[in-house]
């Protein structure tokens, strides 16, 4: 089963658990499921989170299109880091 990674930095653990939650349906119509998020205990700047995914090259490109989306509307965006596993 495929997972993404997700690393973001600067935000805090309640707002990222709040956005999560706020666009689980999102998530869920694109095949992302949400299954663990952690505050870094070494940096409590950096929390991941990790979705199961349905399909690498699909989920990709929507992380491709909503980042680039993001990034178009402010260059500067904290956007998080993903590390694609199989």
């Amino acid at each position: 089963m495929p997972h993404v990674l997700a690393k973001l930095k600067n935000v805090p653990l309640e707002i990222i658990k709040d956005i999560l939650e706020k666009d689980k349906a999102f998530h869920a119509s694109q095949g992302m499921y949400l299954e663990y998020l952690w505050q870094n205990a070494d940096d409590e700047n950096e929390v991941q989170f990790l979705f199961r995914i349905d399909n690498i090259d699909k989920t990709k490109t929507v992380i491709y299109k909503l980042h680039s989306e993001a990034l178009a509307q402010d260059p500067k965006a904290n956007l998080p880091e993903m590390t694609y596993l199989k």
